[in-house]
């Protein structure tokens, strides 16, 4: 099984340009494969990778009230379907959920799509996943564990507090994680003496602080993906300090 890396935060913190920092970082260290996850239901990673979004998991379910053609079992007629879904890119491939279930029982598509992704992870050596702020999402569709998990914040108190909300609802989920740190993103400035004493106080663990960027905004408007910012861009090199110490 691979080394299974989560990014979770409130919208609006930076995570889904985290996660795709983090995809580059494995590839430019020759850590692949990578299998990339986009569990946010407003699924975007693929934006920020630069690639084509093929398909979703949400929409493999949908297929799951048609008739299977004959022949097949529902199983493999499913996991057809997902890997029709797979977006192959070079050095990583990206698998998006999508929405999450609408009206009707999804219960069987829910319990195949578990089994294949499961099962899917194993081929890689990394994977990295996008989150909503509490993975409730991803929580259903896999067992999988996660390894190291990121909490993207503000330096905001209001921000800090949220996180270490987050960080209690995800406890609370059936997924083990065994590494938990927080990422302050976007902040201007030295960090101010009452965001570090939040931090304590949340009982987080401060893994680094990432400069706001002017470069990543001028790429969201611009239409860019963020996976291609310059290697010379603070926030980039910020984020790399931090993967040097703690991905394996």
């Amino acid at each position: 099984m691979g080394f299974t890396i989560a990014v979770s935060g409130k919208g609006g913190t930076g995570k889904t340009t985290f996660a795709g920092m983090i995809i580059r970082y494995l590839l430019e260290k020759r850590k692949g494969p990578v299998l990339a996850v986009d569990a946010d239901a407003n699924a975007n990673l693929n934006e920020v990778l630069g690639i084509d979004l093929k398909g979703t998991i949400g929409e493999m379910r949908e297929l799951m009230k048609e008739e299977v053609p004959a022949g097949m079992t529902k199983d493999v007629w499913f996991e057809y379907k997902v890997q029709e879904a797979l977006t192959e890119a070079k050095g990583f491939d990206l698998l998006a959920m999508g929405r999450p279930e609408g009206a009707g029982c999804y219960c069987a598509a829910n319990t195949l799509a578990r089994k294949y992704i499961d099962l899917l992870t194993g081929n890689y050596h990394y994977v990295v996943i996008d989150n909503e702020a509490g993975m409730e999402h991803f929580s259903r569709l896999t067992t999988q564990d996660v390894d190291l998990l990121f909490i993207l914040s503000d330096s905001s108190r209001r921000s800090i507090i949220t996180a270490g909300r987050i960080r209690d609802l995800i406890k609370e989920l059936k997924s083990n994680i065994a590494k938990d740190v927080l990422v302050l993103n976007g902040v201007t400035g030295p960090l101010e003496e009452d965001a570090v004493e939040e931090i304590r106080q949340n009982n987080l663990t401060l893994a680094g602080v990432i400069p706001a960027c002017g470069e990543i905004s001028r790429y969201d408007r611009s239409g860019m993906p963020t996976f291609n910012l310059p290697s010379s861009v603070p926030s980039v090199q910020a984020a790399w300090r931090i993967f040097d110490q703690y991905i394996l």
